[in-house]
């Protein structure tokens, strides 16, 4: 007789408790609000020792590829996915969306009102960048704690 084992997948030694290191949300006008939301919920979680002025920056950070993503990386219908990775040097924030076109940073200016995000993000994380996707990009920032 043969025996047969079925393949399972490794088991994490701990499985996790509380908000989810990622989420997917619909686009739409809210969905910078939402994020931010969700992002706050993880970092008292995972990073409840962060100092205020650091969470801000992390939020500001969110909002900010959140919104680039949902303005310039999907069409309706589309949901961008939000991934948050915590060490104790650093929140890498990671935002998912399905348009292969890669963000650049603007002259700024006096007179448009948009055009600036990228501008705060790079002032405001240690590193950030782009990395392609089968079917779009990922945009990353790394904040330092």
């Amino acid at each position: 007789m043969i025996e047969q084992r079925r393949e399972t997948a490794p088991r994490p030694a701990v499985d996790r408790v509380g908000p989810p290191a990622q989420a997917l949300f619909p686009t739409g006008p809210e969905v910078a609000h939402q994020a931010r939301a969700y992002v706050r919920a993880l970092m008292a979680h995972d990073a409840p020792e962060i100092a205020e002025d650091r969470l801000d920056d992390v939020l500001l950070v969110v909002s900010e590829l959140v919104t680039n993503a949902y303005l310039y990386g999907t069409d309706p219908g589309d949901s961008v996915l939000v991934t948050v990775v915590t060490t104790t040097e650093r929140v890498r924030v990671e935002v998912d969306d399905s348009c292969r076109r890669r963000p650049h940073l603007r002259r700024t200016s006096g007179e448009r009102a948009r055009g600036r995000g990228l501008h705060i993000v790079g002032a405001l994380a240690a590193r950030w960048g782009v990395d392609n996707r089968p079917f779009g990009k990922k945009v990353w920032a790394e904040v330092a704690r």
